[in-house]
Formats: C-alpha cells, structure tokens, sequence
C-alpha cells in the first residue's frame, strides 16, 4: 500500500485592520482644506455679490448672503451697450488664440535647435531668453507704446496680439528646450534610418513625445495673454478693440457702480480657462513635472 503524505494546511493571514489615521495626516488634510478655503473664498464672495439684488450692494451693514438671489444679473451682462461684454470675450479669444499659436509657431522651432545642436553662444542665448522673461511689461510701456506708434498698430488686435507673444515668447523657448532636451537622440536617429528625414522625425516621433510640454506652454502663454491688462490699456482704446479684463472695471465709474455685473462678469472671463485646464490637465500635470525636471 502506498502512503499518502498529507500537508498540513498553513492558516490564512489575518487581514491587518486599518488602525487610525496618523496625526501627521490629519495634520497635512487639515492645512489642505485650510489652504483650498483660503484661495476659494474669494470666489465665493464674487458669486454670492454677483447674485444681490441692487439696493443691497450699497446696505450698511452689508450682508454676506443676498435676501433675494439675482440669478438675471449674468443674463443682464450680455444685453448691456456700455461696455459690450459679448464683443469685449470675443475680441479677448481672438488675441489670446493668435498670441498662442504665434508663440508656439516662433518658439517650437527656436526651442528644437537648441536643444539638438551645440553651437557658439548657446548658452548665452539661453541665458538672455532667462533675462528677457525677468521684465515686467509695465517697465517697459513707454517704449513698448512708442514702438506701436512707429508701427502704425496702435489700438489694433495685431498689436496685442505681437505685445503679448513677445512677452510669453522666453517662457515658452526655455520650457520647450528642457524637454526637447529630455528625447532621446536616437529615436530621431532611428526614424530617419526610415526615411522620414527631419522634418517627419519632428513631427511624427518628438513631439507626440514633447506633447506635454507643449501643451504647458500653450496654457502659460493663453493664460498671460488672456489676462494681461496694463498693456491693452495703454495701447489700445476704442470700444470695439477692448480686451475683457479692459472691460471689466467699466461697470465701476464715477457716474455708476455695478458691483453686482461687476462680479458676473469676472465669473464668466474664468470660464474659457477652466474648460482649457480640463481638456489638458492630463498632459499639463507631466508636462511640469517630467520635462523640466529631466532637462
């Protein structure tokens, strides 16, 4: 007869419980909340001002929640003539679009060559598109005012439009540059054995793989365009050539104050950025993180 060994059977692990939160988390989940309050408190008092009926805008002593809410005062926005909110968003759009995509059709380019070839003064170009990005454009509106004079673009979009991508220009080079850097060479050099040549290798291979930082200076340059407002002032000033931010502060003059249209409209020039952040939050978060880091 032949013997069975039998095995004796190990007990099962017993599942640990999950014991309390450390002190150290429920201090860091504190400061988070703090923090998230802090910088969301102001939007909270622009919603609540927006939706005040009139006569309490001007109560002493204020009240932080509106008796009645005023739902119609960011439908009344797009029906008011002075400012006209609906051309003022359009006309923002158009600059801060062309601002965009100018910046990225100079600074791609600039920021490719640089990374791939190692020429004389190199890094003294790099260091000067550092210095350039360190002016502040109000150091700068005299002359800036002066050149569009000489240009002949005074209160026109193109104006704004060269203005502001000249402003993002360094930003956009020097990311850029970082995570072109950051590809491997022999990838290109892999697709070029394919008979892609350069031109194919840098559209096909690197930047699908430079997406995310693209897609950071893209939303660096939108935003900065999108909310520059001391240069659209001082150079332009026709109704039909105002930047939103340049409208904005129409509603609170010396004959008249609106606070309530005021914050409306504040609400709605937040829009076009927090669609833009959801469609590219994916990419925006690498983008900061794995081709400034590498480069």
């Amino acid at each position: 007869m032949s013997r069975t060994t039998v095995i004796p059977r190990r007990p099962a692990p017993r599942r640990k419980r999950p014991g309390p939160m450390k002190l150290r988390t429920v201090l860091l989940t504190a400061v988070g909340w703090l923090v998230a309050l802090a910088f969301l408190a102001p939007y909270a008092e622009m919603l609540l001002t927006a939706l005040k009926p009139t006569p309490e805008l001007m109560k002493s002593p204020p009240s932080y929640l509106p008796s009645r809410w005023e739902w119609s005062n960011f439908t009344h926005i797009w029906s008011l003539t002075d400012p006209r909110i609906a051309d003022a968003l359009l006309f923002s759009l158009y600059v801060a679009g062309a601002a965009t995509l100018l910046t990225l059709a100079v600074g791609l380019p600039a920021a490719y060559y640089t990374a791939r070839h190692r020429f004389r003064g190199r890094g003294a170009f790099l260091l000067l598109v550092l210095v350039t990005q360190m002016f502040a454009p109000t150091a700068l509106l005299v002359g800036i005012y002066r050149e569009m004079v000489g240009l002949d673009l005074t209160d026109t979009a193109e104006g704004l439009i060269l203005v502001n991508a000249a402003f993002n220009l360094p930003f956009c080079v020097w990311i850029l540059n970082a995570y072109f850097a950051s590809i491997p060479r022999e990838l290109e050099e892999a697709a070029w054995l394919d008979g892609t040549g350069r031109f194919g290798a840098l559209t096909r291979v690197v930047l699908p793989l430079a997406m995310p930082g693209v897609v950071t200076a893209l939303v660096y340059t939108f935003i900065g365009a999108w909310n520059e407002y001391v240069v659209a002032l001082t150079i332009t000033s026709s109704s039909n050539r105002a930047t939103l931010t340049r409208a904005i502060p129409g509603f609170v003059t010396s004959y008249h104050e609106q606070w309530q249209y005021l914050f409306a409209t504040s609400l709605v020039s937040i829009v076009p950025v927090v669609v833009l952040f959801v469609f590219v939050e994916r990419h925006l978060v690498s983008g900061l993180t794995a081709g400034g880091v590498r480069g």
